[in-house]
Formats: structure tokens, sequence, C-alpha cells
């Protein structure tokens, strides 16, 4: 059924003095569109069992914004409507703290998608999540869990003490359900975040790295490992503020603009879902209140894909760190 917010006037020009416009109007990229949607990546509430330094929801434990039962069955609604999205991708907070959660990825692939769970990995320990790990792997859900380093005092300084220790841990709990083994099915990837102002190294090297490294230190096997540019908003980019680097930072991503990252980011593919149902063009958008052009459905309850498809991408210059280097998205590099 298609939304009245059909009938709205059309999207507006990227901001004027946009230093991400001028790169992509220079790049012939301009206004830039998407192409399809094959992932509903659905935020389900900002609470978290961790506050790290990097996190761009501005995620902890002191957050109560969940989405409600209502909410989640409309994304499942859309999904039974549009066989096109073939993948979930879960991502919070903490998403697995949400009550309606399990719901929601088990009813997504009773339904024959895909499912990605954007897992921190201490949560498997958390109260309540005793059988998280089981849950996951008894859906065959892919586990994306965020490891910001292989050596503990990185990972503790990003995200807290002993963190890492319980990460390594996590890893091994779904290590032992299969998760990373050949010929399992169940898919287990890392993702590897910057801890300074600075671009995420190659990702086949750093990949290799980490391989090598937890495998020799700790037994622990993998398929993938993701490299993502922290983005320069919420909480980084106060820290880059506070410390003088904002401007710098900036200057090295916009330095670093590829055409051809810029012309696979990942919101061309994908629609965000925020945790009250409002659409965005990404999870960075959606944390900068950014919603999805006024002519394209605005909440999850007016979901069409096929109008989605068509609309044009709300850009700003947060966006300098999806096309810089091997640019970013949450699938990692994407040139």
């Amino acid at each position: 059924m298609a939304s009245s917010a059909t009938l709205l006037p059309m999207a507006a020009p990227a901001p004027s003095g946009s230093l991400f416009a001028e790169k992509m109007e220079r790049a012939g990229l301009l206004p830039l569109r998407s192409v399809e949607v094959t992932t509903l990546q659905v935020n389900v509430g900002k609470r978290c069992n961790q506050a790290c330094k990097h996190c761009h929801v501005d995620a902890g434990p002191l957050r109560t914004e969940e989405m409600d039962a209502e909410t989640a069955e409309m994304c499942l609604d859309a999904l039974r409507r549009h066989p096109e999205v073939h993948t979930l991708d879960i991502t919070g907070g903490a998403p697995e703290l949400n009550p309606h959660f399990r719901r929601l990825a088990a009813g997504a692939r009773g339904l024959g998608r895909h499912v990605i769970d954007r897992c921190n990995l201490t949560i498997l320990f958390e109260p309540g999540q005793e059988d998280l790990a089981a849950f996951l792997a008894a859906n065959g859900i892919e586990v994306t869990a965020s490891l910001p380093y292989y050596l503990g005092d990185r990972t503790d300084s990003q995200r807290g003490g002993g963190v890492f220790e319980k990460s390594i841990a996590g890893l091994k709990l779904l290590n032992s359900l299969g998760y990373g083994k050949a010929g399992s099915g169940l898919a287990l990837n890392l993702v590897y975040n910057p801890t300074g102002a600075f671009l995420p190294p190659d990702q086949v090297s750093i990949e290799d790295e980490y391989r090598r490294e937890l495998s020799s230190r700790h037994g622990i096997v993998f398929d993938s490992l993701f490299t993502i540019t922290n983005m320069p908003i919420s909480r980084f980019r106060h820290f880059l503020e506070r410390t003088g680097n904002y401007g710098r930072y900036m200057d090295r991503l916009a330095g670093a603009f590829n055409p051809t990252a810029a012309a696979n980011v990942m919101c061309r593919s994908l629609v965000s879902v925020g945790y009250d149902g409002t659409l965005y063009d990404c999870d960075f958008n959606q944390m900068l209140e950014m919603p999805v052009a006024a002519d394209a459905p605005r909440h999850i309850r007016d979901f069409d894909a096929h109008l989605l498809a068509r609309r044009e991408v709300v850009v700003g210059d947060h966006c300098l760190g999806c096309t810089a280097g091997a640019g970013s998205s949450c699938g990692g590099a994407v040139a």
C-alpha cells in the first residue's frame, strides 16, 4: 500500500556550503540516490551494558529509549510484504537488551531472512542473557561482534576495564557453538574501529593480523573482519572537539575522499529504522535526527521498498566518513 508521504514535496538539495556535497558534485555523484533496498537495519534502542568512547549512538546503561512490541511487529510486517529486503540487521545499544529482540530476530528467520546481530560480546554474560548465545546459534543468526583490538589494553581503553577479557570469553563461547568454523553455517564477524582521530588500516592486512593473533593467543577463529571509520558525530565528535582534533579529522576525511567508495555507500541499498519507527538513510543520519527525504515514506508503518529505492539520500559532511580511503559501511570497506 502506498504511503501518504509520497504526496509530500520533493527532497531539498544538499545543504549549500557542504564539503561533502562539493566532493560528490565534482565526482558526478550528486544527487546521491538509492538504487534498491535489500537491508533493513533496525536500531531497537540505546540501552547498553557498555558506554564506549567512540559510540555514535551515545548508548549506555542509563539510556531508556527502546523499540516497543508494536513497532517491532511493523518491522516484521515490512519484511513480510517485501521479500526483496533479504537482510535484517539488528543494532542498538546492545540490541539483545530490548525485550522484543528475540521475537524480531526469530520472526525474521521464520520469514526466511538473513539476520545479523550487532553484538558487543560482553552482553552474553549479563544476567538474564545466559542462553543468548544458544538462541543465536539455534536460529542461525549471524553475529557481527565489536572487538577494537586483539590486545587488552587498547580494547579496555576504548570500551572500559575488563571488557577485553569478557569479549575473549564471548568469542570462545561462540566458537564452542560452531560460530566461525567452516561448514557450521554460523557466521562470526569482527569489527575494528580506530581508537583515535585517524582512518582504519587496510582491511585485508588487519584481518590477517587479527586472525593470526587471536588464533595463537586464544585459539579463536572467525570468518571476516570489518574496518569501520569512526564517524564525526556524537561521542566521537565531542572527543575530537575536546582534544582540538575536529578540524584536522574532517580535513583528513575530505582529503581521502574516494569516488569509488562514494558510489558504493551502504545507504544506496539500506534503510535504517529508529526505535520509534522513523526511517533514515543510515544509522548515522538517525543519530543526527535526519530522516529520509520528505517524498519517501518516513515511518515503518508506511514502509514501501519500491518507493524508498527511488529516494534521494539526505547527506551532510559527516558522510565524508563513509567515503574516505577504502570507504566504510556496516560491512566494512567498500572500495
